[in-house]
């Protein structure tokens, strides 16, 4: 199997990673998170590349890419722990063009695609932990339309979007709503996440909505999953980061006048993490792969590899921690917010053992063998 990206996927790689390089070096990350842990500027800019539009077709304005240029797109932000949430962005166009009706995707598609208008998952309620489908926010029709009841907690960027996409109960199950943000009933409060980025719980009070599909369930399940993967190929850009900087500090720290990167024990532990990472650049791969596979496929491999990510993220965020000592901790160097947002990406989508549950509960016959 070819596993080699073709010409237009790497110099969209490469055109991100400039990106990255030269207009969102780590001062300036600083400066984001100071400001409130979002910035429409930045925002604009990888708008302004195209990724906006990755997930959204030629008719609407955008790339029309797939799974495959958003984990290449994916992995160089990670590189820069870019805070503003493509992701989600990749979720919301994704959904939108799966499942949306052909009046919803031409009001919205287009404008995320451009980068006016932002558009994120609210989906996460407190006490119901990483349950999918399990919403206490009630939507009620009224009219041609519905209108939405209840609270979302830890939304992406909450208070900061144009509109939000909603699951919330009916009289006949789990529907999926999108619902503006200056739709009366609304209200947002934005807080600082542990990574430094935004995020906010949002209240509906009678807020009207649009209908994107009866099938909220499945629609659901499949943003949680492009959520997974394009959350895995960032977390992959992260550790590689993490890794590159940690052989640097080895290379230049002295102990007894010579390089503590001469002591076998070190070198042993660095080997261990780069393994850790390849481990996860595999299955940040595997599940991108998988992104377009039957539903029952889909979520069993997507599990899989956030099992597997969990597991890197953790060992490599720590370990570069223990190799660095004391200034692995500091604000001022940039390891601990390596540290800090690998930390924060194992709970994202669901933590590992919620995953490893999850692939306990999807064995076969075919158990250890991935199809």
């Amino acid at each position: 199997m070819d596993f080699d990206f073709s010409d237009d996927q790497v110099q969209l790689r490469d055109a991100v990673r400039r990106w990255v390089d030269k207009g969102y070096g780590f001062e300036r990350r600083k400066a984001i998170v100071a400001g409130g842990g979002f910035d429409r500027a930045a925002y604009t800019e990888l708008a302004e590349l195209g990724l906006c539009g990755l997930y959204v077709s030629d008719e609407h304005g955008g790339l029309g890419m797939g799974p495959v240029e958003g984990m290449v797109v994916m992995e160089e932000l990670g590189r820069g722990m870019v805070l503003e949430p493509l992701a989600q962005t990749l979720v919301a166009s994704g959904v939108l063009g799966g499942y949306a009706g052909a009046d919803l995707q031409a009001g919205w598609l287009p404008r995320i695609a451009s980068g006016e208008a932002l558009v994120v998952l609210a989906h996460q309620e407190r006490g119901l932990r990483y349950t999918l489908g399990a919403a206490q926010t009630r939507a009620t029709p009224q009219g041609d339309g519905w209108t939405l009841t209840g609270h979302k907690s830890v939304v992406p960027a909450g208070d900061e979007a144009d509109a939000w996409l909603v699951p919330a109960l009916t009289d006949q199950g789990l529907g999926l709503f999108l619902v503006a943000k200056d739709a009366a009933g609304t209200q947002a409060s934005g807080y600082l996440t542990q990574d430094g980025s935004r995020a906010a719980e949002v209240s509906f009070n009678g807020a009207p909505a649009q209908l994107v599909t009866r099938d909220g369930q499945t629609a659901l399940e499949h943003a949680v999953d492009i959520g997974i993967a394009a959350s895995s190929a960032y977390a992959v850009g992260v550790m590689d980061q993490t890794v590159a900087v940690t052989a640097d500090y080895l290379n230049t720290r002295k102990q007894f006048g010579v390089p503590i990167a001469s002591f076998q024990a070190l070198r042993h532990r660095m080997a261990d993490m780069k393994m850790q990472l390849e481990l996860a650049r595999s299955m940040s791969y595997y599940a991108s792969l998988k992104l377009n596979a039957p539903a029952d496929e889909r979520r069993r491999a997507l599990a899989r590899a956030k099992v597997q990510l969990g597991q890197s993220m953790r060992f490599v965020g720590q370990q570069a921690v223990q190799l660095h000592g004391g200034i692995g901790v500091t604000d001022e160097y940039i390891v601990s917010h390596y540290f800090k947002t690998l930390t924060q990406l194992e709970m994202v989508w669901g933590d590992t053992l919620h995953h490893l549950g999850e692939v306990s509960a999807r064995m076969q016959d075919t158990a250890g063998v991935f199809a």
